[in-house]
């Protein structure tokens, strides 16, 4: 697994877009956790990695109303261990604690019934 650092300005969190596998991460940190599930999915110990997986957030209104998509979430990274799914997400301290992530993060949790781990 090679990991490449992509040359350009850093974000506002101070982040570098990283490059392992071919695959372009949008932090250093989030391509060695990837690098880790790999060892971890190579080992038998999680299975069925996905990257960047989708959940919509649609509205709760009256039925009567038209229900409309108000977001979509993506999880950094979901797998299989010992037979339930894990749902990770890769947060710094300063991301973790912005205000639209966090209430975002509620509400996928509710609507969806799932918890997301944040990895650091």
């Amino acid at each position: 697994m090679k990991m490449t650092k992509i040359n350009q300005k850093r974000n506002k969190f101070n982040a570098r877009k990283t490059v392992v596998d071919g695959i372009v991460f949008h932090s250093a940190a989030e391509a060695n956790r990837y690098k880790i599930l790999k060892i971890l999915e190579k080992s038998g110990h999680i299975k069925e990695l996905k990257l960047q997986v989708p959940y919509t957030f649609y509205c709760i209104s009256e039925p009567s109303l038209d229900c409309k998509k108000m977001f979509t979430y993506y999880a950094d990274f979901v797998y299989v261990e010992n037979g339930r799914t894990v749902i990770e997400d890769v947060k710094s301290k300063a991301t973790s604690k912005i205000a639209v992530y966090r209430l975002k993060k509620k509400l996928i949790e509710a609507y969806y019934g799932i918890k997301i781990t944040e990895v650091k």
